[in-house]
C-alpha cells in the first residue's frame, strides 16, 4: 500500500484554467493532509512523470503524487469538461483524482 507524502501541481499561471487546477491540488492536499508544491512551467518535470504527446511534449498543468518510497505518479493531465455547458468540470475532475489516489494506495497504480 503506497502512502501519498505530497502532491505536485505542475501549472501553467497564464492557462485559462490554471485557478481549477490550484483549487483542485489545495482541496487534495488539504484533504490528504500533505504539502503541495507548485513547479511553474517545470516542462522537464512533465515529460519525465506525465502525459506527453507522439513528440514526447507534455501539456501542462498536470497533477501528480509523490508517495513516501519517492515515486512520482500522475493523477491528471487533462480537466475534464461538463459535456452541457463545455465548461471546466471541478467535480468530475476531483472524483477522477480521488479515483486514482485509491488506485495508487491499493498499489494499483
Amino acid at each position: 500500500m503506497a502512502k501519498i507524502a505530497k502532491i505536485i501541481l505542475v501549472d501553467l499561471p497564464h492557462h485559462p484554467y490554471s485557478k481549477h487546477w490550484r483549487k483542485l491540488a489545495e482541496k487534495i492536499a488539504k484533504e490528504l493532509g500533505v504539502p503541495l508544491e507548485v513547479k511553474n512551467e517545470d516542462y522537464v518535470f512533465a515529460i519525465e512523470h506525465g502525459e506527453t504527446d507522439d513528440l514526447g511534449m507534455a501539456s501542462l498543468p498536470q497533477l501528480f503524487a509523490q508517495t513516501e518510497d519517492g515515486e512520482i505518479k500522475l493523477l491528471l493531465s487533462r480537466f475534464p469538461f461538463n459535456p452541457a455547458t463545455l465548461q471546466a468540470d471541478p467535480e468530475e475532475a476531483l472524483k477522477a483524482v480521488k479515483e486514482r489516489i485509491k488506485e495508487i494506495q491499493e498499489g494499483n497504480g
